[in-house]
């Protein structure tokens, strides 16, 4: 499995959501994979990637969380969470995703 993080600068949350992954990844016994960062920093770079705000986690080059939020912005992403909307992922919606995932 290939874990990458699209992300751009104005937006932090991708360093949480690098953390998370890879305490989902500890969880499920895949301290294996490598989660890999790609800062984008123009609209030709977003255009080209399944981008639907920062951060985008992408796991084998699909979004985890798919929406009809695609965008070529740079945007920050919010996520719905148990507890709302949010910056980043859960633990468990990213353990979820994980498990779902191919």
């Amino acid at each position: 499995m290939r874990v990458e993080i699209l992300h751009i600068d104005e937006c932090p949350n991708w360093v949480e959501a690098g953390t998370r992954v890879e305490a989902a990844l500890a969880e499920l016994g895949r301290g294996d994979v490598e989660v890999t960062y790609r800062l984008l920093t123009d609209s030709a770079q977003a255009a080209v990637v399944p981008f639907a705000g920062s951060p985008t986690i992408l796991l084998d080059g699909v979004d985890a969380f798919p929406s009809d939020g695609r965008t070529s912005e740079l945007a920050c992403r919010v996520y719905r969470t148990d507890t709302g909307f949010a910056g980043v992922p859960s633990a468990a919606q990213l353990i979820e995703a994980i498990q779902n995932h191919g």
